[in-house]
């Protein structure tokens, strides 16, 4: 028998750190959800509320547990993103370190509070973990336009997102530092983020069913014979993709701040095509115009945000190809015995890159190694692999 805790209250607005969870006696994969993180992004709590209802309702078989888990309480009760800092962007290991050994009587800010109960659900679903363990990040955005999957670039990771018919976006923990999902990718989890829409937009709630309903099948969890949702989630989302691109890599981040007065003009969505010189935005310094062609993704429609907007850019799918079979073939030893490139002296899987020396290296043949920028200063590039690209350490 199947057992189910879920929190459906919505009238008035309560939220719990558990929103839910459901527990087959069958030996299985957990498959966890945080909704949430950003105050103003509702639309997953909604989502995996409708998910347990079901399963509360149904009884499926079920093998290993579903948690549905709220990311920052005190913002989402305010519908604000957040309200001292963003709840997102604070996952760095000194941070994490810095929550931990803190009792919650000297935290500073409501979301060093929000970072601790956070990290304590998450410790304890993964703790509780029979199986592989799948993890999704869900998230609505300022702007129109289609859903995405976004994933550091793990072969384990791929797995999960093409099984989503939306398009994958690559390179997010290269833009962006202190994000959930890179924290959670580091543990040797199966991780994706999954950006369903428009905020307010009813239909960024059946996108994030969809990817959940999704993400249980492809855990096996559950079978889509007893969940016929679970097949309509495919049919839904391929209708609302099918003309976007399938693979894209970030190019170029924004950054900006509250002082810059940065202001996107009307009328842009994600995926929206931009030339190289388009006036897309104004700040105190005028004009701001993309620095390339490409596609915008996450324009900056909302009061809060340290992101301006994305430039994005096609890649092949032959390319992941290509990856795929270097990786598996273990090729990125070779990256020691190049010139121009070493060790980092402190800390395991990372490589410095003399790119004065090793020129003809550039980073689109690391990201097929495996590697993924960490810093850049000068003519010095810190890259670092992921260690659990291939393997999980878990099972």
């Amino acid at each position: 028998m199947t057992t189910l805790t879920a929190d459906i209250e919505q009238s008035p607005p309560r939220f719990e750190r558990i929103l839910g969870s459901y527990r087959g006696n069958a030996t299985g994969a957990s498959v966890v959800c945080v909704a949430g993180i950003h105050g103003n992004e509702v639309s997953g709590i909604h989502a995996l509320r409708r998910v347990l209802r079901v399963l509360e309702d149904r009884r499926p078989p079920f093998r290993g547990e579903f948690v549905g888990i709220a990311g920052n309480l005190s913002a989402l009760e305010r519908g604000d993103r957040y309200l001292a800092e963003d709840l997102n962007r604070v996952w760095t290991e000194d941070r994490i370190e810095a929550v931990r050994e803190l009792a919650p009587d000297r935290f500073t800010t409501i979301e060093h509070e929000e970072m601790w109960g956070l990290l304590s659900a998450l410790d304890d679903a993964f703790t509780r973990s029979r199986g592989e363990c799948y993890f999704l990040d869900l998230h609505t955005s300022s702007a129109g336009g289609g859903p995405f999957v976004l994933l550091g670039d793990t072969i384990r990771n791929r797995s999960l997102a093409f099984k989503i018919p939306a398009p994958v976006i690559l390179g997010l923990e290269e833009t962006i530092d202190g994000v959930l999902l890179e924290y959670v990718n580091s543990l040797g989890h199966v991780t994706i983020g999954f950006e369903a829409g428009q905020h307010d937009d009813p239909a960024s709630i059946d996108n994030q069913e969809s990817a959940i309903w999704i993400g249980l099948l492809h855990a096996g969890c559950i079978d889509a014979g007893d969940v016929p949702e679970a097949v309509e989630a495919r049919r839904r989302l391929n209708e609302r993709t099918h003309k976007l691109p399938r693979i894209m890599e970030l190019r170029y981040r924004k950054p900006v701040s509250p002082e810059d007065h940065f202001r996107m003009r009307p009328g842009y969505m994600n995926f929206q095509p931009v030339s190289a010189g388009e006036v897309v935005a104004s700040d105190r310094n005028g004009d701001v115009a993309v620095k390339e062609t490409g596609r915008l993704l996450l324009p900056l429609y909302q009061g809060k945000g340290s992101d301006g907007y994305f430039l994005a850019r096609d890649v092949r799918p032959f390319w992941l190809f290509v990856s795929s079979v270097l990786r598996h073939l273990h090729a990125h030893h070779l990256v020691r015995i190049l010139p121009g490139i070493w060790h980092h002296p402190t800390r395991p899987d990372t490589f410095v890159v003399n790119r004065r020396v090793a020129r003809w290296v550039p980073m689109q043949v690391l990201h097929l190694l495996g590697f993924r920028k960490v810093r850049e200063e000068g003519e010095y590039l810190t890259v670092s692999r992921r260690r659990y690209d291939l393997k999980s350490p878990h099972i």
